[in-house]
């Protein structure tokens, strides 16, 4: 039952008279109260919009407000769009005192006051990956950020911290100095390398398994296939099914088909090493084998596409 356009969610009230006039109101009719998730403080409208950046910021003061302890680990949901978070940081304010890690809004500007080019940086947790335009900029980010640590009695970690030649014209200038291809580096569980595509010659990031991770990784599935080499092969497929999809909803990026595949293929291979020692008379015949696989092992595919491609807009 509908009540208008976009008022589906508002407390119905059957239409049923009293059976006796001399009962109490309330239970005379049965009412359906909001549907369950449609909670009355959600003002937020269905579409981003900047009317949704103030009551996403309010409830977080407000929480913020209430437990001065309280630690915010998913904010996503607050944080619907770009706006809102540009006026989140234009809303702070610019001489209030530092926070806990003696940072201001001033410091924050970095970007803007030193750099001479362009400036992009990529955290998750503490792994960082900063990219600037020139090298003097890169050499003073380091530099500072380095001092900056020291004062809270930490360092960059001596092995995992590199300045590399990384981007569009790395290839090309290092081949013109004779220096070779331009060095990778690791970041999320890829590594990341300066590729030219076939098609057009075009730079592009090309992003694969690290693969001390996938090897890691077949080595924890073939313990647990030992573990449960006597289960039955349905519940022992849904489980390869589950950790083949988990895989492939991870890694599967642009120009990663290869390492899901050979995921997917030494899984298979694990599984049938495992089935075969069941029992001294019960190896498994591989057309058996491959009817089992094209069953429960997932077809490797790009979850995460190009941003073109995955908004459908050219900007």
């Amino acid at each position: 039952m509908t009540n208008g356009p976009g008022r589906s969610d508002r407390s119905t009230v059957p239409g049923k008279s009293l059976n006796n006039a001399g009962q109490p109101a309330e239970e005379g009719k049965e009412g359906r109260g909001l549907a369950k998730g449609n909670l009355p403080q959600q003002n937020a409208s269905r579409t981003p919009s900047r009317k949704d950046a103030p009551s996403a910021l309010e409830r977080v003061r407000q929480a913020a407000g209430k437990d001065k302890k309280l630690r915010f680990t998913a904010l996503l949901h607050h944080i619907y769009n770009l706006e809102t978070l540009r006026m989140a940081y234009f809303s702070l304010k610019k001489e209030a005192a530092p926070g806990v890690d003696g940072e201001t809004w001033r410091h924050y500007a970095w970007r803007q006051k030193r750099a001479h080019g362009d400036v992009i940086v990529v955290r998750f947790a503490d792994d960082i990956v900063a990219g600037f335009n020139s090298k003097a900029d890169a050499d003073q980010f380091r530099g500072e950020l380095t001092e900056r640590m020291k004062k809270f009695n930490l360092e960059l970690h001596p092995e995992k911290t590199r300045l590399l030649e990384f981007g569009p014209f790395a290839i090309d200038q290092r081949q013109w100095r004779g220096e070779g291809k331009p060095e990778t580096f690791n970041f999320l569980g890829f590594t990341h390398i300066c590729v030219k595509k076939r098609s057009n010659g075009r730079f592009t990031v090309l992003r694969q398994t690290i693969r001390k991770r996938l090897q890691a990784k077949l080595n924890a599935v073939k313990a647990e296939l030992q573990r449960r080499m006597h289960e039955p092969i349905p519940d022992q497929g849904r489980w390869l099914q589950a950790v083949v999809r988990g895989h492939i909803r991870y890694y599967g990026v642009p120009l990663n088909q290869n390492a899901l595949w050979i995921f997917r293929f030494q899984v298979g291979r694990l599984w049938h090493r495992a089935l075969s020692r069941r029992s001294q008379n019960g190896r498994v015949l591989w057309d058996r084998m491959r009817r089992l696989i094209t069953r429960w092992l997932p077809i490797p595919t790009v979850c995460h596409p190009y941003p073109l491609r995955r908004l459908g807009v050219v900007t």
